[in-house]
């Protein structure tokens, strides 16, 4: 059988929201089996908890928000992606402000962080959402045109095309494809940095948004080069990095998928939308385990590998 996943022992980290600038405490805790990802406000007078699922994404500008009611919690999506990565099912997340740590703005640091407290199975099988048929949000026309689309595929495939007609993304690597059975989650993805430009992060910063932002953990650049002193981890880390976030965005959905995604300049709104309108089709998907392990994807039986 294969089985759902969870962590042997809590773990901590202590960091940064990118937008809100706070300093947050964030603490990992194993769940049960079928709990799911919880999110946990415990800041509050009385904590709120937050289970991800579709519905709970209520903003999707600059990054994904969940809700419960008035409680909410921010740029969840690298974290979410280091969840994807290393197949966790089932985990708690205690958090003690409104945005999750920016860290070092891959999801490295929360692949170290998971990695490090174990990983184990559970005695319950592991729940995929297998896409049946090809489901699509398009959006725009001509240059403005941006879309998102899941097709059936047995196993985890994303590729994703970025396009910003700027000079020194041009001089990168802009289309990448990642197999989640066959590559290396934590080798491949997981160190890919957000990017922004200077332009930009100013005018965020005008309108209370980006105060956590810098050069350790984001990429920034010009108009003419990469401003941080060590440059980019990847070639094509920009592209990478849409994958990572894509990752983190469809975990959201609450459990893993078996299908091939495919992206050209897409983001959270649009990757959320897209979730929507796959659960708006009951014929276009079904939830299957595999009782028989050799039945599964390969690579998807065993618990990711480490750097």
């Amino acid at each position: 059988m294969l089985r759902q996943r969870t962590l042997k022992t809590l773990t901590k980290a202590v960091g940064v929201g990118l937008h809100s600038g706070q300093r947050v405490e964030l603490t990992l805790r194993p769940a049960q089996p079928d709990t799911g990802i919880v999110f946990r406000r415990v800041d509050l007078s009385i904590p709120v908890e937050i289970p991800v699922s579709v519905q709970a994404v209520t903003d999707t500008r600059l990054a994904s928000t969940i809700s419960n009611g008035g409680a909410k919690v921010l740029t969840v999506e690298h974290l979410m992606s280091a969840c994807a990565g290393l197949a966790i099912d089932n985990l708690y997340v205690d958090i003690t402000a409104e945005e999750v740590p920016i860290l070092d703005g891959s999801s490295s640091s929360f692949v170290f962080l998971l990695q490090s407290a174990g990983v184990v199975m559970q005695n319950a099988p592991r729940r995929f959402v297998r896409v049946t048929k090809p489901v699509e949000i398009r959006e725009g026309e001509g240059d403005n045109v941006k879309w998102a689309r899941l097709e059936p595929y047995h196993g985890y495939k994303l590729s994703f095309e970025i396009q910003f007609a700027h000079r020194v993304v041009d001089a990168t690597g802009q289309r990448f494809e990642f197999d989640l059975g066959l590559g290396n989650y934590s080798r491949d993805i997981a160190r890919a940095r957000t990017f922004g430009f200077t332009k930009d992060v100013e005018m965020m910063r005008a309108n209370g948004l980006s105060l956590g932002g810098g050069l350790d953990n984001a990429v920034v650049m010009d108009d003419y080069r990469v401003l941080n002193a060590d440059g980019l981890r990847y070639d094509d880390e920009l592209v990478k990095h849409k994958i990572l976030d894509a990752m983190g965005d469809l975990y959201l959905l609450g459990k893993p998928l078996l299908a091939s995604y495919s992206a050209f300049r897409s983001g959270h709104a649009l990757n959320n939308k897209l979730l929507r309108a796959l659960l708006a089709q009951p014929d276009a998907f079904e939830t299957v385990t595999f009782e028989d392990e050799k039945k599964a994807p390969a690579g998807f039986a065993q618990v990711a590998r480490a750097w």
